[in-house]
């Protein structure tokens, strides 16, 4: 399919609300500026070196995801709560351009700054020493599934550092996948595992300041450039949008938490019966 061209304006168009309520998903172009990226870009960098002196192994209790630059020095490919650590970030991603966004999650919706995994930044390498060049299908709403429960809605918003043409690999997502049921959202795929191409994906390729947006409840996948080197770099950062009850983490939030993980694996145990039940 092809995707549109749109802007955002002060308020989402009729024909642009109609677009992304359809398929899940919409593309808005040159949300960003130049020197605003270049300026994203310099804070994560600055965030990194800092986290790398410090031998920071988590945000608010989250794996910090490391990779090897080429001369062995060590660098961040996955920050969470970036927001939470960055003024220059969280400025930005809590600027009045992104209210029509906000308000397509609901009117009560908020910015998940030290909630789920805060506003999200993945550096994309593909490289010898890169531990992140792709993620397998999946939908974001894992968790509510092991509650035997359909997620809520949950946008992803994503603001692109760095041109991303095809063969950067980038997002690859299922048009229409957001209004399944509970037996596909459960089934369709191997959540992680599965990184085969679907016939029915398509490829949302972007420029950099482009700002997607999807809708976290379709099937989704992060594919591998062809490239290699600084020619493969994507790096695209993630605002979550979010209507539920307030959760936030602190510094003191625990990486396991083994009561969740007991309790996790109980409803998984049920999960399973439930399924026997209805085969």
């Amino acid at each position: 399919m092809d995707i549109p061209d749109f802007t955002l304006g002060p308020s989402l168009t009729d024909e642009q609300q109609a677009f992304f309520d359809t398929h899940g998903f919409i593309r808005f172009r040159s949300v960003a500026s130049e020197d605003e990226c270049t300026m994203l870009a310099q804070a994560l960098d600055d965030l990194s070196e800092q986290w790398r002196i410090e031998g920071r192994k988590t945000a608010l209790g989250i794996p910090i995801q490391w990779g090897l630059k080429p001369d062995g020095k060590k660098y961040v490919q996955r920050f969470a709560y970036s927001s939470h650590y960055s003024k220059a970030i969280a400025d930005f991603c809590t600027s009045e351009r992104f209210e029509p966004v906000r308000t397509l999650c609901g009117h009560d919706a908020r910015l998940a700054q030290r909630e789920k995994d805060g506003v999200v930044v993945n550096d994309f390498i593909n490289d010898e020493g890169s531990r992140w060049k792709r993620l397998g299908w999946h939908t974001d709403g894992l968790r509510d599934l092991f509650y035997l429960t359909l997620p809520e809605p949950m946008l992803n918003v994503g603001l692109y550092l760095d041109d991303c043409p095809i063969e950067k690999g980038g997002v690859r997502l299922i048009p229409g996948t957001h209004t399944q049921g509970f037996w596909s959202m459960a089934f369709r795929k191997a959540y992680f595992l599965d990184h085969r191409p679907d016939k029915e994906e398509i490829a949302l390729t972007t420029r950099r300041g482009d700002l997607t947006i999807h809708d976290g409840r379709l099937w989704h996948r992060t594919e591998q450039a062809t490239l290699t080197g600084t020619e493969s770099r994507r790096r695209t950062m993630y605002m979550a949008w979010i209507n539920e009850p307030y959760d936030p983490r602190d510094e003191n939030s625990k990486t396991i938490n083994r009561k969740y993980v007991c309790k996790t694996h109980c409803y998984f145990i049920g999960y399973l019966l439930y399924i026997k039940c209805f085969q």
